[in-house]
């Protein structure tokens, strides 16, 4: 049995909401807005991939990182991101009302097996983009050949 959530079915659109939000719909909307419910714990960043006739270049979307947060490594072909940045003890207490700092970590795999020349992958952390530039191995470079006709 699935449990889901009840809304209103008017979804706050009675004529009394409209002229005056209720206190309910003030406090609903302020603490059920996106980042709120967001599970930072499932947090997997958003990866851009393009090719060229040399190269794949993977662009990782993971703001807040340093370069030292991340660890790249490549095995049986399979090459795998992963990030961690922590939260540092704080002396300074304070009662915190909300807090929505994220800390946690990330990992990505792929599959690059027989695609990429392993040893000259180039990897650079800039503006919140982790940037991979893939080149291409002597396998994967398009070639072209042709064929007599006879």
């Amino acid at each position: 049995m699935a449990l889901i959530k009840w809304t209103k079915p008017t979804n706050g659109l009675l004529r009394r909401d409209l002229i005056t939000p209720s206190l309910e719909n003030l406090f609903h909307d302020f603490f059920n807005n996106e980042l709120m419910v967001r599970d930072y714990a499932g947090y997997v960043p958003s990866t851009n991939i393009t090719e060229d006739d040399n190269s794949f270049t993977m662009e990782i979307h993971a703001p807040g990182f340093d370069k030292k947060d991340f660890n790249l490594k490549i095995e049986n072909g399979i090459l795998t991101v992963t990030g961690e940045h922590k939260t540092e003890a704080s002396k300074n207490e304070r009662n915190f009302i909300r807090k929505e700092f994220n800390y946690g970590s990330f990992s990505r795999s792929f599959n690059v097996a027989d695609l990429v020349d392993e040893e000259k992958i180039d990897a650079k952390y800039e503006n919140g983009i982790l940037k991979l530039v893939l080149p291409k191995n002597e396998k994967a470079k398009p070639s072209a050949k042709e064929i007599k006709v006879s």
